[in-house]
């Protein structure tokens, strides 16, 4: 029987995602409170990208804002050259469903199902049709070396593969983007490269890109690009060779 095997994806030029000139406001008057403001960049796809800055800092505004979680007060946000902010409620929605995985600091997972019913009922939560879902739940649970554990339950594995069962449930409908905020803040080292290996062949095999909000230093040094924030505003944007 032959075996599929997954070659690297050619890097791309495109941009997936474009800012320009964003700023939020939160209130309003004397209790307005400013989080983000003048945010420029552009995230090439096909590559992964960390924003970082302590608390506070608006990283996971700004991340809110790129998903379409959150509407900017000013600017524009682009993906593919289609611009997001301008769509309405209902369409955002239906972009996020198809075009975007999201990652959370807290890994969401139902107790009482096991780790393929979690990814399969993300599918049916996106509105994937029902014919193909458990090939795709299982398909996404191989990726992320979960396979073999898919029939346990969240309280019967570690937090990294939580962590990486959540990561199988927002990429099972094959997304171009992977929204991450604080993907490995409650793994201890050894599970956050864990979880940060899974991103990368993401991106290698799949062509995906990945945006990803931390503060932990070593991770900083496994993306392709860190973009730092400070008090709402870019500070400064590098790239890891």
């Amino acid at each position: 029987m032959s075996t599929k095997v997954e070659l690297p994806m050619e890097a791309s030029n495109e941009t997936i995602l474009r800012a320009i000139g964003l700023k939020r406001v939160f209130g309003k008057g004397n209790a307005a409170v400013t989080a983000l403001s003048d945010v420029h960049l552009e995230i090439p796809m096909g590559s992964m990208v960390a924003l970082k800055g302590r608390s506070g800092s608006g990283k996971t505004t700004l991340l809110n804002m790129l998903s379409a979680l959150d509407e900017p007060t000013e600017g524009q946000v682009f993906f593919r050259g289609r611009e997001v902010t301008r769509m309405s409620g209902k369409d955002r929605s239906v972009f996020r469903r198809k075009e975007i995985g999201l990652v959370f600091q807290s890994f969401g997972l139902i107790p009482l199902m096991n780790a393929y019913e979690n990814v399969e009922f993300g599918l049916r939560v996106a509105g994937t049709p029902v014919k193909g879902n458990r090939a795709a739940a299982e398909q996404a649970l191989e990726r992320v070396g979960m396979r073999e554990r898919m029939k346990h339950r969240p309280a019967e594995l570690s937090g990294g593969e939580q962590q990486r069962v959540a990561i199988a449930r927002a990429i099972a409908h094959e997304p171009v983007l992977l929204i991450a905020d604080e993907p490995t803040a409650e793994l201890d080292s050894k599970m956050g490269i864990q979880v940060m290996r899974v991103f990368r062949e993401l991106v290698k095999y799949s062509g995906m890109t990945v945006v990803l909000t931390t503060h932990d230093p070593g991770i900083m040094e496994l993306v392709d690009h860190v973009i730092a924030l400070e008090d709402g505003k870019i500070v400064s944007q590098t790239t890891n060779d």
